[in-house]
């Protein structure tokens, strides 16, 4: 099938997924309010075969170090697939499964799917990777850049998000951007930094009289970044930013490495 970009509707929910650019959702309107930061680089891109910085563009594999591509000099940053066209392998009107294949400059063959599931209420992402021969280290997770503000219908802003999360720790943040490896209490923001939430990710946004929208995930980490006046990002991950070297989950030919995120919005 093609990659253009498909539409997906339930109730007053629309969303509008983009293979061709990374696999993102491009858009979520609930009730004409657009949630997500529009732009080519923006909206809800899938972060695999790692998350966040990777240092230096290296990790090892096995006894091999591997080097990736300095998207983000010094350091390799958020993944192959955002980069990447994705193909689209079914859709029906409340939901996508789109596909990515890991090649060059990746060294081990292996398959990315996403499967977008949209309800009245509810958006659900779920991502796969698998391996086509041998195992290697990876992660993923996602992405999502939403809106500070929510844009009605009269075109005017309504106030700032107010972001609720309640995390077991914050990973120490070196100069380099990178944990450090040590676990300290969590900090008051602005924040671009790493959480651990041993129970699971669950984080409120709420827009003042507007909408209230829940992110919750088994993933156990989250990175919270919220220092650009447009957005503000809650992004569960399975592991936390060079996890490749510190966190490292094998993907092998008998199991892949899965991830689930859902979305769920109410008004206020």
């Amino acid at each position: 099938m093609s990659n253009e970009d498909i539409t997906l509707t339930a109730g007053d929910a629309e969303v509008t997924v983009r293979p061709g650019n990374g696999g993102r959702i491009a858009g979520l309107r609930i009730g004409g309010l657009e949630l997500l930061r529009q732009g080519e680089r923006f909206g809800c891109f899938p972060m695999v075969p790692w998350c966040g910085r990777l240092r230096d563009g290296r990790f090892r594999d096995g006894a091999t170090v591997r080097r990736m591509p300095l998207n983000s000099p010094p350091h390799a940053i958020h993944g192959l697939a955002r980069d990447g066209v994705w193909h689209t392998a079914r859709v029906s009107a409340d939901e996508a499964v789109i596909t990515y294949d890991l090649g060059d400059p990746w060294p081990h063959p292996g398959r990315v799917s996403q499967v977008i599931s949209l309800t009245e209420d509810s958006l659900t992402l779920r991502m796969s990777l698998e391996t086509y021969g041998s195992s290697f280290p990876a992660q993923i997770g996602w992405h999502p850049w939403f809106n500070r503000r929510l844009e009605g219908k009269d075109g005017e802003e309504g106030e700032d998000v107010r972001l609720d999360f309640r995390p077991a720790w914050q990973e120490e943040r070196g100069e380099d951007h990178l944990p450090t490896g040590r676990r300290i209490d969590p900090r008051p923001g602005p924040w671009d930094d790493c959480f651990g939430m041993p129970d699971g990710v669950d984080a409120t946004l709420t827009w003042p009289g507007r909408l209230e929208l829940k992110v919750t995930s088994p993933l156990k980490w989250v990175v919270v970044y919220d220092e650009q006046q447009a957005a503000v990002c809650v992004e569960p991950q399975s592991g936390p930013p060079d996890g490749l070297n510190t966190h490292p989950r094998l993907v092998t030919p008998l199991e892949p490495l899965e991830a689930t995120t859902t979305w769920t919005w109410r008004r206020v």
